[in-house]
C-alpha cells in the first residue's frame, strides 16, 4: 500500500531536483525585505495632510472646470501637480521624468470637446525599464450634478487622498533606483468616464510598456461609515475575475484548468495582502473578488480592458454623505466632501501600502511566463515556466519559489524555493487535481513577483517574443 504524503512534505529527490543545498536553503528563503520598512516608515500623514489640503485649495477639479486661472479648477490643480512632481524629481536618486499624457474627448458628461490632461512621473528602472508598476490617483472631484463645473467641490478624500499618496509614494522612493519602473499618475477625467486611463493606457501601449500590476488609489482616508463604524485597521482591494481580454480558446482552456479566481489582478491583489501583513501595522486587507463596488467604477478597469492586471484599494467603510455632494446642512446633517472627514494618519497607512508593493514589484525580477502544469493520472504534479529574458534584466535573479493551496483557499498556503537555473519542479505526492499552482521569481534580496498562474488565464507577462502561455497536457 503507497504510503501518504502530506502536501506539506516533499521527498529528498525533490532537493537534488531543485538543486544543491540543504532543506533550510530551500524552505526559508527570506520573507521580509528590511530596506522596505525603511520605506513605510518614511511615509508622512503631514506631508499628506499638506498636499490634500492644497488641491481642496483651488475650489473645483472638475474636469470641465477653468484651466486657464492660476488659483481655481483643474487647470491650476494640474499645473501644481506637474511642478510638484517636477521639484521631487530635482532630488531624486532615480532617474525620473515628469510630462503630461492628454486628449480631447467627447462624451455623455463631456458634450462638448475638452482636453483631459494626465501627469505622470516616471521612474525608471535601472535593469528591465520597459516592465512597469503603476500607482494612481485622480486629480478631478465633482458635487451632486456630474455637469456642475462651478460649484466649489472640495474633493478632499474623493480622490485629493489617492493623488496626494500618489505624490507621496514618488517622494519616498524616488531616492532608490529599483530594476524595474514605476509610474507615479494623476489621473484626470475619472468622474465624467474614466477617460484619463484610457488616455494613458493607450499612451502605455505606445511606448510598448510591459504594465505588470496598477493600483488605482481612490478614496484611502475615511474611516468612519455611514453604517457607524470607526475603523482605521482595514482596507479593501477590489479585483477582476476572468481577464477582460480572454479570448473564447482561452475561455475554454479555464473551463478545465481553473482559473476563474487566478487572474494576474487576483494574485496581485494577493501580493498586496501579503505586503500588508508583512510591512504595514495593524493593516488587514479585505480582498474583494470583484471588478470595483456595486454601480461605480474605478480608474484600474481601463488599465484591465486593455489586458493589464489592475485593482483598486480603497478604504473600508465609505460615508456617503461626503460623497459627490454638494456642500450644504440639511436637517442638521452636514454634506460634502471636506478636510473633517479625512483621517490622515490611515491615509498614510494606505500610501505605505502602496510604497510596499510598488516596491516589491519593481524590485523583483522579470516574471516568469509560459507556466505549464502536467500532472494528469500521476502521484506529482510537474510545474514548468520560462524566462526568456536578456542577461542584464534578470541580474538580480536569485531563485523561484513555487506555491500551491486548496482550491478553496483565498491565499496561497505552501511554498517551495528552487534555485535560478531550475525551469521545471516536480512535487512528489502532490496531487494536480487537488490544488492550485503557480510561480513566482525571487530576487537576490528576496522580493518577489506575484504568484503567476499557469495557461494565459494567469500570465502577467508573454515575454519578449510574445509566446503563448503554456498549456497543461
Amino acid at each position: 500500500m503507497r504510503k501518504l504524503v502530506s502536501a506539506g512534505v516533499l521527498s529528498l529527490s525533490c532537493l537534488a531536483a531543485a538543486g544543491t543545498g540543504s532543506a533550510q536553503d530551500h524552505i526559508n528563503a527570506p520573507e521580509e525585505v528590511r530596506r522596505i520598512h525603511g520605506f513605510v516608515a518614511g511615509v508622512s500623514a503631514d506631508r499628506l495632510r499638506g498636499d490634500v489640503e492644497k488641491l481642496v485649495s483651488f475650489g473645483t477639479r472638475h474636469t470641465l472646470s477653468d484651466t486657464r486661472s492660476d488659483t481655481r479648477g483643474i487647470g491650476a490643480a494640474r499645473r501644481w501637480i506637474e511642478a510638484e512632481m517636477r521639484r521631487i524629481a530635482g532630488t531624486c536618486t532615480a532617474e525620473v521624468d515628469v510630462y503630461t499624457v492628454s486628449d480631447t474627448v467627447t462624451g455623455r458628461r463631456i458634450p462638448d470637446p475638452v482636453e483631459v490632461v494626465n501627469v505622470i512621473a516616471v521612474q525608471r528602472g535601472i535593469l528591465d525599464p520597459s516592465r512597469v508598476v503603476m500607482m494612481s490617483g485622480d486629480i478631478d472631484s465633482r458635487v451632486s450634478d456630474v455637469m456642475n463645473a462651478v460649484d466649489d467641490s472640495p474633493g478632499a478624500n474623493d480622490n485629493a487622498t489617492g493623488m496626494a499618496g500618489t505624490i507621496e509614494a514618488l517622494r519616498v522612493l524616488c531616492g532608490t533606483k529599483f530594476p524595474g519602473t514605476i509610474v507615479y499618475a494623476g489621473l484626470s477625467g475619472e468622474e465624467q468616464g474614466l477617460y484619463g486611463g484610457q488616455i494613458l493606457a493607450a499612451h502605455a501601449k505606445e511606448q510598448g510598456w510591459r504594465i505588470m500590476g496598477v493600483l488605482n488609489n481612490d478614496m484611502i482616508g475615511n474611516i468612519a461609515g455611514i453604517n457607524g463604524v470607526i475603523d482605521n485597521t482595514t482596507a479593501r482591494v477590489f479585483s477582476e475575475g476572468t481577464r477582460a481580454v480572454e479570448s473564447e480558446r482561452e475561455a475554454r482552456m479555464r473551463r478545465f484548468m481553473g482559473g476563474e479566481v487566478d487572474s494576474p489582478s487576483r494574485n496581485l491583489a494577493r501580493l498586496v495582502d501579503r505586503v500588508a501583513d508583512r510591512y504595514i501595522p495593524n493593516l488587514d486587507v479585505m480582498m474583494i473578488y470583484r471588478l470595483d463596488r456595486f454601480g461605480r467604477g474605478g480608474h484600474h478597469r481601463p488599465f484591465n480592458e486593455a489586458g493589464w492586471p489592475g485593482v483598486r484599494i480603497m478604504e473600508t467603510n465609505e460615508h456617503y454623505d461626503r460623497q459627490h455632494q454638494d456642500l450644504r446642512v440639511e436637517d442638521g446633517r452636514a454634506y460634502g466632501d471636506t478636510m473633517d472627514g479625512v483621517d490622515f494618519p490611515y491615509t498614510a497607512k494606505l500610501t505605505a501600502l502602496n510604497v510596499a508593493t510598488l516596491a516589491q514589484m519593481a524590485g523583483s525580477p522579470p516574471f516568469p511566463v509560459n507556466v505549464a502544469l502536467k500532472g494528469a493520472v500521476r502521484p506529482s504534479t510537474t510545474i514548468s515556466w520560462d524566462m526568456p529574458w536578456e542577461t542584464r534584466q534578470m541580474a538580480n535573479l536569485r531563485g523561484f519559489r513555487i506555491y500551491w493551496r486548496l482550491t478553496t483557499d483565498a491565499q496561497w498556503r505552501w511554498s517551495r524555493y528552487v534555485t535560478k537555473e531550475v525551469r521545471s519542479f516536480t512535487l512528489e505526492n502532490v496531487v494536480i487535481d487537488n490544488y492550485f499552482f503557480g510561480v513566482a521569481a525571487v530576487a537576490n534580496d528576496g522580493l518577489e513577483t506575484p504568484v503567476v498562474f499557469p495557461g494565459p488565464m494567469g500570465a502577467f507577462d508573454s515575454g519578449p517574443a510574445g509566446d503563448d502561455p503554456g498549456t497543461d497536457d
